[in-house]
């Protein structure tokens, strides 16, 4: 079966063709491989018979490398166990000892596996514990769930009646302001603030600070959500980074290099509404068989290990700070500079493709795709590994460079000359 029929039978069985929209064909140039046959290391296989050296790592999830031994062993000696028990497992007490020693000044944990549960969950329970009902959220972090509390208040708000829209407010990154704006605008009825610590752009000094104290101002709760910045940009991100104490804490992705783990970790008083070992109305927060399966959290747990061994999280910003420079000095040479290059800092990267006039380009962002890809390189966004070593680096700048050469010949000459597929599009967006 060739690469058309492939695509045409996934989305003929899948809708969209994969389970989540990250990795639809819309978000990859047509001469990205239809689907991937396996993973290790940094490196994955494609349907097309090609190796490739990964960036996209999982979405971010796999932090260490794919099918890495020590991982897996503890995975499979958990399936060894029965994997999934009749009642809680000692294994589940220790990964909740385990990820409470991380997120210090937290108390509790509920785990789940899939980052829309925890993050729907803690929204919840803050309308639980406080008895109100609107949610503001950072309009400037892509996606927190896809629950109608969030997904209504997007273009692709198909399906949510607008009563749940009505319920969202929003306010801006790194402004103060708009955030005093949206608390004022339904003052004693806001439940909680959520917003992820950073991205590739990063709070300004103290702004984290006055998030909190204006939410708790006004009888507020603050939930981080550190789902793709966990174990990345730091372990307990908003408290280890930026001094910053959250009520909640909504965990995932790199915690257990690419197995399906997230969590919710909050206080106590907040997170034992959902407990059974309280005379007050019962909050029903996360049910689900498979938020204690065993294999995950033995490989959670086993990832953090890895990370205290090895020294994970500072050799990736070590390897993500070279690749930024060096990328940036292969633009600025080419007379690209300001068309295309690397942004934000070594814990959270970025890059923009733009056009002659200054304006971001989606057909040049696919240009630059097509043309790694064409050199073996899959970079739809920039997650790096522990994995990713100097052969790698090496590698990806060389790629970089005979792809930067195609981008400026089609700065002057015009994408179209050079873009054989379709251009990327936009997750969020109101029509096909």
């Amino acid at each position: 079966m060739n690469e058309t029929e492939l695509r045409q039978k996934v989305h003929s069985l899948i809708p969209g063709g994969a389970h989540t929209y990250s990795r639809g064909d819309d978000q990859f140039p047509q001469n990205a491989p239809a689907l991937l046959e396996r993973g290790k290391g940094c490196y994955v296989w494609g349907s097309d018979g090609r190796k490739y050296l990964d960036y996209g790592m999982g979405l971010r999830s796999v932090t260490i490398g794919y099918a890495n031994e020590e991982i897996d062993s503890a995975a499979i000696e958990e399936i060894r166990k029965g994997t999934t028990l009749t009642r809680t497992s000692m294994t589940e007490l220790k990964a909740a000892e385990r990820t409470l020693e991380i997120f210090r000044g937290m108390d509790m944990v509920k785990f789940a596996k899939c980052g829309s549960i925890v993050t729907t969950a803690a929204v919840k329970l803050a309308r639980a514990y406080t008895g109100k009902k609107y949610v503001v959220k950072c309009a400037d972090h892509p996606f927190f769930s896809y629950d109608d509390w969030f997904i209504g208040d997007t273009v692709m708000n198909r399906g949510v009646p607008p009563e749940m829209t009505s319920l969202t407010l929003n306010f801006r990154f790194n402004d103060i302001d708009s955030l005093k704006s949206a608390l004022e605008k339904h003052e004693g009825q806001i439940a909680c603030v959520i917003m992820e610590p950073t991205t590739h752009i990063q709070p300004k000094e103290g702004f984290l600070n006055e998030v909190v104290e204006l939410t708790h101002q006004n009888g507020a709760v603050f939930i981080s959500d550190e789902i793709s910045c966990a174990f990345r940009v730091g372990l307990a991100t908003t408290k280890d980074c930026y001094g910053v104490d959250p009520d909640m804490v909504a965990v995932g992705k790199g915690v257990a290099n690419g197995y399906a783990v997230n969590a919710l970790v909050g206080r106590k008083e907040i997170m034992r509404l959902g407990g059974i070992d309280h005379n007050e109305e019962r909050v029903f927060l996360i049910s689900t068989t498979f938020g204690g399966e065993m294999a995950s959290l033995g490989a959670m747990m086993a990832t953090i290990d890895y990370y205290r061994e090895h020294n994970v999280l500072s050799y990736l910003w070590d390897y993500n700070r070279r690749l930024m420079e060096e990328s940036n000095k292969i633009s600025r040479e080419l007379g690209i500079g300001e068309q295309f290059y690397y942004e934000g800092f070594p814990g959270r990267l970025n890059y923009v493709t733009k056009d002659g006039h200054g304006n971001s380009s989606y057909e040049l962002r696919t240009l630059f795709c097509q043309q790694m890809a064409e050199n073996g390189v899959l970079i739809p966004w920039v997650a790096n590994s522990y994995s990713h070593k100097e052969r790698e680096l090496d590698m990806t700048l060389e790629a970089t460079g005979q792809s930067l050469e195609v981008y400026k010949k089609a700065l002057k000459e015009g994408v179209g000359r050079y873009l054989s597929s379709k251009s990327m599009k936009p997750v969020f967006r109101k029509y096909n």
